[in-house]
């Protein structure tokens, strides 16, 4: 029985989202953003691993623009996506691409400084057993914990922020506070979130001391849980086995999922060679690597962004000569998140998506809902949630 890998490079937009002028960074829409091909225009980029599977057509296909240093004639399946839930974010991304799209608009906290209502800060003290919290501010979660890292220490107050997205996140020391505590702080907290609609509760942990704060891998996502089955729900019910890679254990709330690894992108990314010979026959891998979005793209650093880019595809490059002959492996993603744009948000973009396992061709504009249906039809499994197979 064939198996199927989908590797979401988290943020690795295309441009060219045709609602891009509904969604902002700052004051300033999010049209005419575009990750790689600004990346590449801005720093300069080399994926031929990638650009053989169709990166720089998809780029074109998407944003009209061709991207600087790709266009080889693709040897891959490509396409370039399009979302249409109401959002730039992770679980909407993620959700629609196993098949199911939002169905709500997700609640945000659109004031910066405080951003979050008394009754909401009220409930994060009694949960944490604090006077009071720090942060309370839209802002990035390194830049954060210089700010108000050693007011941490000193109190023992958890520091709680948010961005343009449906999220609150709190970021604790693992030693100082703890980080089962930080969890079940998190935990006891979602519910509430959830009930408002606020996508995820992020437990944020860091170790160091003052100037030297640094977030660890143990961070944990507290999602609401999709509203109806995905393909994780489809493979798992018909009795093959779900690896989930990464965050997609949080973003999925452990729904239809069998086995989870988690750690930094290296170690995510070992965690999909090792899978190629340990996953069975009829298998699902689904894999979000999210560095490009937390370490570059939300710091605006497209020097470093391109960097992990040449580090991922000269790992793809090792990966595809150890599937079997019917594996399917799709690479696409969640949203943009252009890091020579204004602000530190995600950027509203299609997505590439790019397919080892069908030979050349080209899939044209694609939904993000396409991705699931076309797993469950290699798979071979029932399948009732939206898209339309490309295989």
């Amino acid at each position: 029985m064939p198996r199927a890998f989908l590797i979401v490079i988290d943020s690795v937009g295309i441009g060219g989202a045709p609602d891009a002028d509904q969604f902002f960074n700052g004051d300033l829409p999010d049209i005419g953003a575009n990750t790689v091909g600004h990346i590449a225009r801005d720093a300069g980029l080399n994926v031929p691993t990638l650009d053989a599977l169709g990166m720089g057509a998809a780029v074109e296909l998407a944003s009209g623009e061709a991207a600087v240093g790709l266009g080889r004639t693709p040897s891959g399946a490509w396409g370039a996506a399009t979302e249409i839930s109401r959002g730039k974010d992770t679980p909407s991304g993620h959700w629609e691409l196993a098949g199911v799209p939002v169905p709500w608009d997700w609640h945000v906290f659109p004031d910066t400084d405080p951003a979050f209502p008394p009754e909401v800060t009220a409930l994060i003290c009694k949960l944490a057993g604090t006077e009071g919290i720090l942060g309370n501010r839209h802002a990035s979660g390194t830049v954060v914990l210089d700010e108000e890292g050693e007011a941490h220490l000193r109190t023992g107050w958890p520091i709680c922020y948010t961005s343009a997205d449906s999220v609150l996140q709190i970021a604790a020391h693992e030693e100082a506070f703890g980080l089962e505590r930080l969890y079940k702080l998190c935990k006891d907290l979602a519910p509430t979130l959830h009930a408002m609609k606020v996508g995820r509760v992020i437990a944020r942990p860091f170790l160091g001391d003052v100037g030297d704060f640094k977030r660890t891998a143990n961070r944990k996502d507290f999602a609401i849980a999709p509203p109806s089955p995905t393909i994780c729900d489809y493979v798992h019910d018909a009795g093959h086995t779900v690896h989930a890679v990464g965050k997609i254990g949080d973003i999925f709330s452990m729904r239809g999922i069998d086995d989870l690894r988690k750690g930094q992108d290296a170690a995510l990314m070992q965690h999909i060679h090792d899978l190629t010979d340990e996953a069975a026959d009829g298998a699902f891998i689904f894999a979000n690597l999210v560095e490009f979005d937390s370490e570059y793209g939300h710091r605006r650093d497209a020097a470093g962004y391109r960097d992990h880019l040449q580090w991922f595809d000269a790992e793809l490059a090792a990966l595809l000569p150890k599937l079997k002959l019917d594996d399917l492996l799709i690479v696409t993603a969640d949203h943009g998140n252009d890091p020579t744009w204004a602000g530190t948000d995600h950027t509203r973009e299609r997505v590439p998506v790019l397919v080892h396992g069908l030979g050349a061709r080209a899939l044209g504009q694609l939904q993000f809902v396409d991705v699931a249906a076309s797993i469950a039809a290699h798979l071979n499994v029932p399948y009732a949630g939206q898209g339309k197979s490309f295989l």
